[in-house]
């Protein structure tokens, strides 16, 4: 049996990338910037990494750079008001909302806002 274990996110640049997911309140190491690979377990024992296209280049000679929106990462968060904390939070620092947070129809306060490379990041919370 295959359990999910770990995503991974190609960016072109790491230490801005890094920096983003800062904002998202998880606990990079400052050294990790200039790293080719960085891995982060969650409390939750959620593993995410990071590798940069030159890493991907040379592990896969042929590799092409995706184009377009073909993963969410979502984070799910303590609060509505943190999903507009965070929502805040990353727009003030430069980057880009893609959707403002909104009362979904499904009972959630959610928001989307974009990583340095173009991906969407969902942030979530339940209204009640």
């Amino acid at each position: 049996m295959a359990e999910p274990d770990l995503v991974g996110i190609v960016v072109r640049d790491m230490k801005t990338s890094l920096q983003f997911y800062r904002l998202l309140d998880l606990d990079i190491s400052p050294d990790a910037d200039t790293e080719a690979h960085v891995e982060l377990t969650t409390l939750g024992g959620f593993r995410i990494a990071w590798d940069t296209v030159e890493l991907m280049k040379r592990i896969h000679s042929e590799w092409p750079e995706a184009q377009g929106h073909r993963m969410v990462l979502a984070f799910k968060c303590a609060s509505p008001a943190d999903v507009d904390r965070l929502y805040q939070r990353v727009i003030g620092a430069g980057y880009r909302g893609h959707k403002a947070p909104w009362d979904t129809f499904w009972g959630q306060r959610y928001a989307v806002i974009e990583d340095p490379d173009g991906n969407l990041v969902d942030l979530f919370a339940g209204l009640t």
